[in-house]
């Protein structure tokens, strides 16, 4: 960093450093925002709290909020648990595609993942990942196992970005079609 060789972000002195910083710069709805994004499992406030360096009642109330605008699921109300919305964050993901790259680009990252999903369906001889035996991988020696399991999870996520980037595709031509972006007249 900036001539400073005595910061090294290893040390405990400079996690907490950065800790400090982090608190100081954001406000608590930001600190809880920033935790939130992270826990794909419903989790107390108080474990929230905690974690974004707030009061358990600081924290409820920026989970109340985000919870309103959908970017939270919440779970029952004595205690009250949340955990990210995953269809939240796949719509932003979709609409950052959308905004960031032309139809054209994403049309070919589309077909370069079919390609690919093409050469997975024929290395495995099913039609998709979730055809795949599990337990017929796993007989064989462990760096082959490993390297088909790899194989699989990568498979898996070829699916998914297509699945992501035709829904972009789809959302940018909505808007070319709409003449514009359709979040301004919203």
């Amino acid at each position: 960093m900036s001539g400073d060789s005595t910061w090294d972000p290893a040390s405990s002195d400079g996690r907490e450093e950065t800790r400090q910083q982090w608190k100081r710069e954001r406000t608590t709805f930001q600190r809880v925002y920033d935790v939130i994004t992270g826990v794909t499992e419903y989790t107390g406030a108080s474990a929230i709290a905690d974690r974004a360096d707030c009061s358990t009642d600081g924290a409820r109330d920026a989970l109340t909020q985000l919870a309103e605008m959908g970017i939270v699921d919440r779970r029952g109300s004595r205690p009250a648990e949340y955990r990210r919305n995953e269809s939240y964050f796949q719509w932003k993901r979709i609409e950052r595609l959308a905004d960031e790259h032309t139809h054209a680009e994403l049309r070919e990252r589309i077909d370069q993942l079919l390609e690919e999903d093409a050469d997975f369906q024929q290395s495995f001889g099913v039609p998709s990942p979730d055809s795949v035996d599990v337990a017929r991988i796993e007989d064989g020696e462990h760096a082959a196992v490993h390297d088909r399991l790899e194989s699989l999870s990568r498979w898996r996520t070829v699916r998914h970005d297509i699945e992501l980037l035709q829904r972009a595709v789809s959302r940018a031509a909505d808007r070319q079609r709409d003449g514009g972006d359709l979040g301004a007249s919203a």
